[in-house]
């Protein structure tokens, strides 16, 4: 396991080689019941509400911390193209999958552009990840910059629930 982490241009790319097809990675991003046994911070569990994997489609789901303090995301799809790239805007959401400000600042972007592509090397699996601020201001993408570090460390604990569970299937 390879992670490799940049900055371009207030974006942060996080690249990771996983030992497993291409498919059955594309196969744990858009299927709800692959997805929420390893969306989300180490410790934490996700319920799936909705999940419509199609462009204009929603993913709306719910992290729960190991205290119990439950946070709501949304995910609205962009573009997909089977088992090579996936594009989509996440949120902060309410229990109703309205956009909401994140619990823990107001200034942090209200929406951010993703950008998944899956690249097969050597019988490895490339996920690299690009997220960025969307239709952000100033105070949201200096926020967003001042954050790369804690967003490495939640997705570094993301990523290792990825490799168990591509382990184990």
């Amino acid at each position: 396991m390879s992670q490799h982490n940049l900055y371009i241009d207030n974006k942060l790319v996080i690249s990771r080689d996983f030992k497993a097809p291409k498919n059955l990675v594309f196969k744990a991003l858009s299927e709800a019941d692959r997805f929420e046994q390893w969306w989300g911070p180490a410790g934490f569990s996700t319920n799936v509400a909705t999940f419509d994997f199609r462009p204009e489609g929603i993913c709306h789901y719910c992290l729960e911390s190991p205290d119990h303090l439950k946070m709501w995301g949304r995910f609205v799809f962009k573009e997909i193209l089977p088992n090579k790239k996936i594009e989509f805007l996440n949120c902060f959401s309410d229990e109703n999958a309205g956009k909401i400000r994140a619990p823990f600042s107001e200034t942090w972007p209200l929406e951010m552009f993703n950008i998944i592509t899956l690249e097969e090397v050597n019988g490895s699996t490339v996920l690299t990840f690009i997220i960025a601020p969307y239709n952000a201001s100033d105070a949201e993408i200096k926020t967003f910059g001042e954050n790369h570090e804690n967003m490495e460390i939640g997705f570094k604990g993301t990523l290792d629930r990825l490799e168990d569970y591509l382990l184990k299937n």
